[in-house]
């Protein structure tokens, strides 16, 4: 006997072309307590339809569907005065940069796991606190003093793209250059992780706003800075992934 729906509980609707893979996302969202209406759509165009008669709280939506995919879907939701929060649940893992540039709550891979539902309605409730007061405000860009030719100069830690650890120093890159500081890189990566820098291998920390692509060969996974690629360790990829994923606040970089 279906539960009846709770107060507060979100409304999701989930949009999947594929009836086995629609229908098990379904049942397991209204396995959760914090769920209380689960919707489905078998493509885009329906999702739309649905969304223009019920208020949805999230979307579950596949990625490769025929017509109005999940992206453009996304695409079309990000106009919307109200939006829903958009999670995809995809059996591709090219699409986490394009995913993260339109604010997806989170991205499940198939086959679906039912702690990976519950993990991402965890994130929606979350991200979904829109109500909460505003937090302090973000402190000014971090300036860093580096040397060069006998002349002290001050770089913003926003100009920063990536690090590289030369043993006890740190190489900071930028557009126009790069520098070396007398800062071992676990220093920078506590110190900055607050800024969106995280680790993505043993000797590189990167800043994930300058992040423009994510690539994954054969298992091997690299990410386009200024059109540099850089390795990222498997041990830090599903950290990297992680931390695109998560819903993004204001940081000092603006």
């Amino acid at each position: 006997m279906p539960r009846p729906p709770q107060p507060a509980a979100l409304t999701v609707l989930v949009v999947d072309d594929e009836a086995p893979a629609r229908n098990e996302v379904a049942w397991l969202l209204d396995q959760d307590d914090r769920v209380g209406r689960v919707l489905t759509a078998s493509s885009g165009t329906a999702a739309l339809a649905a969304l223009e008669r019920e208020s949805i709280d999230v979307v579950f939506s596949d990625i490769s569907m025929p017509g109005l995919d999940g992206m453009q879907l996304a695409r079309v939701i990000r106009r919307f005065t109200e939006r829903p929060q958009v999670v995809f649940v995809t059996a591709h893992d090219t699409h986490a940069v394009d995913a993260f540039d339109l604010d997806a709550v989170d991205y499940i891979m198939k086959p679906v796991r039912p702690e990976r539902i519950g993990e991402a309605v965890r994130r929606c409730l979350a991200a979904g606190d829109r109500d909460a007061p505003a937090s302090a405000t973000p402190e000014d860009d971090e300036t860093i003093p580096v040397e060069l030719g006998g002349v002290t100069r001050f770089i913003p830690r926003s100009d920063i793209r990536w690090v590289q650890a030369q043993g006890d120093y740190a190489r900071l890159h930028t557009p126009t250059g790069s520098h070396l500081v007398r800062i071992p890189l676990a220093t920078l990566e506590e110190q900055w992780a607050d800024a969106g820098f995280v680790r993505i291998h043993r000797s590189t920390l990167v800043s994930t706003r300058h992040i423009s692509e994510i690539h994954n060969d054969g298992g091997r996974c690299t990410v386009i800075v200024d059109d540099i690629e850089l390795q990222v360790s498997r041990r830090h990829t599903r950290h990297l992934r992680g931390t695109l994923l998560r819903p993004r606040t204001t940081t000092d970089d603006g």
